[in-house]
């Protein structure tokens, strides 16, 4: 009987997503929630990386959706500007997700790519503007639209 626990344990997908995030990823720069809500205030584009039932729960007010399983590498394509500041962020910072969404940022070439490790947690928690749904609005990459 503790076999089996022991294997269900291990194979669990909570068990294996549960790693910490770096603290930092090269290119980028990591920002708390403070200094996120002030890249928010001067209208820096928020991304979201989570699936999309915990975007469609609530989410950073004006945030895109693009989870890294898909629509994310969208930004690699050429058309996009890489002078736009981006503020990447996942739940928090047990959420590698985010780190690899910022390390591909980066590696497409963004010029002003910001790591948000604490994610929307931390700033559900300081009370920060949010909202809920909104997952078939048109994605832009013009800051002064957020």
């Amino acid at each position: 009987m503790l076999r089996i626990l022991m294997l269900c344990l291990l194979a669990s997908p909570a068990w294996l997503s549960a790693a910490e995030a770096p603290s930092h990823v090269n290119g980028a720069m990591t920002v708390n929630v403070y200094q996120a809500r002030q890249l928010h205030a001067l209208g820096a584009v928020f991304i979201d990386v989570r699936p999309r039932r915990e975007w469609l729960w609530g989410h950073v007010e004006g945030a895109v959706h693009m989870s890294l399983a898909h629509e994310f590498f969208g930004l690699s394509r050429t058309e996009w500007p890489r002078s736009v500041p981006l503020v990447i962020y996942c739940n928090s910072d047990v959420c590698p997700a985010s780190a690899e969404a910022v390390r591909l940022a980066v590696a497409w070439g963004y010029q002003q790519v910001f790591y948000f490790r604490e994610g929307y947690f931390a700033w559900m928690l300081a009370d920060l503007p949010q909202e809920k749904g909104h997952i078939d609005d048109v994605t832009t990459l013009n800051a002064q639209a957020h």
